[in-house]
C-alpha cells in the first residue's frame, strides 16, 4: 500500500508522456485516455484518503534512500484531502472540455496532465527543493494551458502571468539557497529538528530565507499587493483551464499551511511566527480589494476573478488567525472555494456562448436559451462564493469568524468580512440583474456554439457539491479537525520521515 502513494504523480506523468508519444494525432483517442486516467487518479486519491484517514503520516522514500538524503513523498490526512480534491476538480473540468474547448488548440491533455503531476506532487512533497521543482512542472504545464486556443489576449495576459512566475521562481530558489546554507537540509522533517537549534548568529539570514519562502507562496496564492496577475490571467484563459486554476492558488495556501503549521511551527526557533504578523492584515486588503473589484467590474468574468481574489483573502484570514480552529476554518474554505470558483469560470462560459458577440459583458440583451435554468445555477453559485446560506460559502465564512474571536484584530476581522460581504452581494446582484433581468425584448440571441448537455451538466454537478458540503458540514467538518490537528503536529510528521527515535530540540532562547 506504500507504494501506492507515488501513483499520482507516476499516473499523470506516463499518461502525458503516453498522450505526447502514442496518440497526439488522434483527439478522440486524446480524449478517452485523459478522462480515462483522470478518473482513475480519481479512485487512487480516494484509496490514498482512506489510508490516511487512520492519523497515521506515511512516508514514500524514492529509491530507498533515506531521510534526509534522499527524495520522500509523505501521505497525511492534508495532502490527502488535497489530492481528493484536486483529482475531483480535474475530473469535472476534462469532461467539461472534452465538449470543445480541447479542439481549439494542440496539446491539452497532455499538458492538463502535466499539470495534475505538478499540483500532485507539491501536495505530497516532503522536501522544500522538490516543492520548487513541483511549483515548475505545474507552471510550465500551466503556461501552455493558458495559452491554449491562441488570441492577442491570451498571448499579453500569458506574458504577464510568465513574468510574475519567472520573479517567483528566482526568489523561491534565493529562499531555498539561505535556508540551506544555514541549516544544512531541505527535507521538510530534517529542517522542523534543524531550524530552532540554527546558530543565532545566522538567525537573520534564515528569516529572511524564510521571509522569501512566505512572498513566493503569497505570490501563488494571490495575496494583496501580489495578487494583480490574477484577473488577467484567469479572465484571458479558456473556461475548463479557469477551472482548473482555481486549484492553483490553493498549492500556495497549501504550501503556507505546510510550511509555516507543520513545519516551521511554534516550536521553529528563530522562525517560530516569523509570517504571522504579515498574514492577517494582508488577508483583509485582500478581501477588500476583492470586494471592490468586483463592484467595478464590467465583464462576468472579471466579476468571477475578483470574487476569487475576495475568497483567498477569507482564506488566508483563517490561516493567519491559525490555531486547530484557524486551520480547520481555511480546511473547509479550501474545499468551498475552489469548488464554487471552478463552478462559476464554467457557468459564465456557457452565459457567455449564448449571448452572441456581447459574450459576457454586463449590458442588457435579448434573453438566452436556457434562461432560468442558467440563471437559477448563477444564482446559487453567487450564493455559495458570497457566503449566504445555505450553501457551503455561508458555513466557510461563519468558522472564519469564529475561529477569529480570540485573535487582538478580531474587530477588524468582523467589520471588514462583513462590510465586504455586502459589496459583494451588491457586486453580483448587480451583475445578474443586467444579464437575467434586464432582457432586451426580441429573439434570443444564435448560440456561438452547438449547446451540449454535458458541459452544463458538469457546472451543475459543482454547484451540488456546494450544496452537498453544507448538507454534510457536520462529518466533514469533523474530519477536518482531525486533519488541522495532524497538520500541526510536527513532533508527528518528524517521527514518521525520520524515524520513531527523531526528537525535536528546543529552540535556543
Amino acid at each position: 500500500m506504500t507504494d501506492l502513494i507515488a501513483l499520482p504523480t507516476v499516473l499523470p506523468a506516463m499518461t502525458a508522456a503516453f498522450l505526447l508519444l502514442a496518440v497526439r494525432h488522434d483527439l478522440t483517442r486524446q480524449r478517452f485516455v485523459s478522462v480515462a486516467a483522470t478518473a482513475a487518479l480519481l479512485v487512487v486519491a480516494i484509496a490514498l484518503y482512506l489510508v490516511a484517514s487512520d492519523g497515521e503520516p506515511r512516508p514514500y522514500f524514492l529509491g530507498d534512500w533515506p531521510a534526509p538524503f534522499g527524495i520522500v513523498l509523505v501521505l497525511d490526512r492534508l495532502s490527502a484531502t488535497m489530492l481528493v480534491l484536486a483529482a475531483a476538480l480535474a475530473l469535472c473540468v476534462v469532461l467539461y472540455a472534452v465538449a470543445g474547448w480541447d479542439a481549439r488548440g494542440r496539446h491539452f491533455h497532455a499538458l492538463f496532465q502535466f499539470q495534475l503531476l505538478g499540483i500532485n506532487g507539491a501536495f505530497l512533497t516532503g522536501d522544500v527543493f522538490n516543492l520548487f521543482v513541483f511549483f515548475e512542472v505545474m507552471l510550465i504545464a500551466s503556461y501552455g494551458l493558458m495559452l491554449h486556443g491562441g488570441g492577442a489576449r491570451r498571448l499579453q495576459a500569458g506574458f504577464q502571468y510568465v513574468t510574475i512566475n519567472l520573479v517567483a521562481s528566482t526568489l523561491f530558489l534565493f529562499a531555498v539557497g539561505l535556508i540551506y546554507a544555514v541549516t544544512g537540509t531541505l527535507n521538510m522533517a530534517d529542517l522542523a529538528v534543524k531550524a530552532p537549534r540554527a546558530n543565532p548568529a545566522d538567525a537573520a539570514l534564515l528569516r529572511t530565507g524564510a521571509l522569501l519562502l512566505f512572498l513566493v507562496f503569497a505570490i501563488k496564492a494571490a495575496l494583496v499587493p501580489l495578487h494583480w496577475w490574477l484577473p488577467a490571467t484567469y479572465a484571458a484563459a479558456s473556461a475548463p483551464v479557469a477551472a482548473l486554476f482555481a486549484i492553483m492558488t490553493k498549492v500556495g495556501a497549501y504550501a503556507m499551511l505546510r510550511v509555516y503549521g507543520t513545519v516551521l511551527g511554534a516550536d521553529a526557533g528563530p522562525l517560530a511566527g516569523v509570517a504571522g504578523p504579515w498574514i492577517v492584515p494582508a488577508a483583509l486588503a485582500t478581501v477588500a480589494l476583492g470586494a471592490i473589484g468586483m463592484l467595478a467590474s464590467r465583464t462576468l468574468l472579471d466579476l468571477v476573478c475578483f470574487a476569487i481574489i475576495g475568497s483567498m483573502g477569507m482564506l488566508l484570514i483563517a490561516i493567519g488567525v491559525s490555531g486547530p480552529a484557524g486551520v480547520t476554518a481555511a480546511l473547509y474554505y479550501i474545499v468551498h472555494s475552489t469548488v464554487a470558483g471552478a463552478a462559476l469560470f464554467l457557468l459564465v462560459d456557457l452565459i457567455a456562448e449564448r449571448r452572441g458577440r456581447l459574450l459576457d459583458r454586463l449590458v442588457p440583451a435579448p434573453a438566452i436559451r436556457q434562461h432560468n435554468l442558467l440563471g437559477g445555477l448563477f444564482l446559487l453559485g453567487a450564493m455559495a462564493i458570497v457566503g449566504l446560506p445555505p450553501l457551503s460559502g455561508f458555513i466557510g465564512k461563519l468558522m472564519i469568524l469564529d475561529a477569529s474571536r480570540a485573535n487582538a484584530g478580531a474587530p477588524w476581522i468582523w467589520s471588514i468580512v462583513l462590510g465586504m460581504t455586502l459589496l459583494m452581494i451588491v457586486g453580483f446582484a448587480r451583475a445578474g440583474s443586467t444579464v437575467f433581468w434586464k432582457t432586451e425584448a426580441g429573439a434570443p440571441v444564435e448560440a456561438r456554439h452547438r449547446e451540449r448537455k454535458l458541459p452544463l451538466a458538469v457546472a451543475g454537478l459543482l454547484i451540488g457539491a456546494t450544496a452537498a458540503l453544507a448538507a454534510f458540514g457536520g462529518p466533514v467538518t469533523l474530519a477536518l479537525q482531525k486533519t488541522a490537528e495532524q497538520t500541526l503536529d510536527t513532533a508527528g510528521y518528524v517521527r514518521a520521515v525520520l524515524g520513531p527515535a527523531a526528537l525535536l530540540p528546543k529552540a535556543r532562547p
